[in-house]
């Protein structure tokens, strides 16, 4: 079974939130747009100030994803 990795953008400042949720429906344009199938996605609020979207995707999908839609930073999850 493949790992999972969290591809991670952090979103700062008092629209933090706002922002996190219209980046986490163009990631979902994005695959639907590409035909790339059903990935887990969404946003969480840490603060006021930040909050941010992420997508859960295979490990052997994870450099593709990264070149394309340049995550702040990633790392590896247990589903």
């Amino acid at each position: 079974m493949l790992r999972k990795v969290k591809l991670i953008w952090d979103f700062r400042g008092s629209d933090s939130e706002e922002r996190a949720r219209r980046h986490e429906h163009h990631l979902e344009e994005y695959l639907e747009a590409k035909k790339l199938g059903f990935r887990i996605t969404g946003t969480t609020t840490e603060s006021d100030d930040f909050s941010f979207s992420y997508m859960i995707v295979e490990e052997d999908e994870m450099k593709s994803f990264r070149d394309a839609l340049r995550p702040t930073r990633g790392g590896w999850i247990e589903l």
